[in-house]
């Protein structure tokens, strides 16, 4: 992993399991104990979703540049239903608060989603491959080519 994406992991990461802390606070104030399990766990699920998301797709920006717009509606899609299915799994649970639960994982999954675009917008990464220093002129120009000739 390269580090500025250890650094996007890292600033989404961190604003998430804050948004849990307090998750897990106001569902232990509303909802007791099980409502503080409830928030824990869909931050958990909500962190594990959107980090492995990350990673594949920085992954897939490094091996395969040109699947990356098309991987990144793919692994959206797949984050959808993976999220839609575990919420349909525990739906009926008794082993904590529903309402927590959906609600911390909807509040993780804002916080992390946010956060990731601000990391995106503040990181300095090159989109153009800049020249080699031994295809310049030692003044910093570009050499010139005659006219019809292959470069």
């Amino acid at each position: 992993m390269q580090s500025n994406d250890a650094r996007t992991l890292l600033s989404c990461a961190v604003p998430t399991a804050v948004a849990g802390v307090v998750a897990v606070a106001v569902g232990a104030a509303f909802a007791g104990g099980k409502g503080a399990i409830g928030a824990g766990f869909g931050t958990f699920v909500a962190m594990v979703v959107m980090a492995s998301g990350l990673i594949v797709l920085e992954r897939t920006a490094k091996h395969l540049p040109h699947l990356f717009q098309a991987m990144g509606m793919v692994l959206f899609m797949t984050e959808f239903l993976l999220v839609a299915v575990v919420l349909a799994v525990f739906q009926d649970t008794t082993l904590f608060n529903v309402k927590a639960f959906a609600l911390a994982l909807l509040a993780a999954t804002l916080v992390w989603v946010g956060a990731q675009t601000r990391a995106h917008m503040k990181a300095k990464i090159l989109y153009v491959e800049p020249e080699a220093e031994d295809e310049r002129k030692p003044g910093g120009a570009k050499k010139s080519a005659p006219a019809g000739s292959t470069p």
